[in-house]
């Protein structure tokens, strides 16, 4: 898996929740609330690429598992930035919009791989699915307040910050 360097190279999820728990939960609730999500990376001419993907959390970290021959993952072993936005189906923004940026990283060892394959009661074999772990550089909670928008972000080298517009 990736050393944890810290800020410089982002945060594991349990960082993030240990920093900023207050965040971390809603965040998390709006990421469990759907197991598809819009991952976004960079194609090879610098261009955005939207998909589907599944993302959960495991461990101490938010894993996002996807097909070894996909473009996404092709885009992340190429540069392993990323966004990632929680399925927008709260469409009051009651509980919140969530998103998250950072790098995502290949775990290449199979017995890792095949414990988060079968800790989710996944059939797949190691060899046929392509799991990354992320670092997080950035999150972000935007949800209606009343008759005003709330603004919640996060990053290691700035903290917990909140905008009322």
């Amino acid at each position: 898996m990736t050393a944890d360097n810290g800020a410089a190279d982002g945060v594991t999820w349990h960082q993030f929740e240990l920093a900023a728990p207050e965040l971390a939960r809603p965040i998390r609730s709006q990421f469990e609330r759907h197991l598809h999500h819009v991952l976004a990376t960079l194609r090879l001419d610098g261009a955005p690429r939207v998909s589907g993907n599944e993302a959960r959390f495991h461990g101490d970290h938010l894993w996002l598992g996807m097909m070894p021959g996909s473009r996404k993952r092709a885009d992340l072993l190429r540069d392993p930035r990323f966004a990632l936005h929680a399925a927008p189906i709260d469409t009051e923004l009651a509980v919140g919009d969530a998103k998250l940026s950072g790098t995502a990283h290949e775990v290449t060892d199979l017995d890792t791989v095949r414990d988060y394959l079968s800790a989710i009661g996944s059939s797949f074999e190691p060899d046929e699915a392509s799991m990354f772990v992320v670092r997080i550089d950035s999150a972000v909670l935007t949800r209606v307040a009343g008759q005003e928008m709330l603004v919640e972000s996060w990053s290691p080298t700035r903290g917990l910050t909140t905008d009322h517009l």
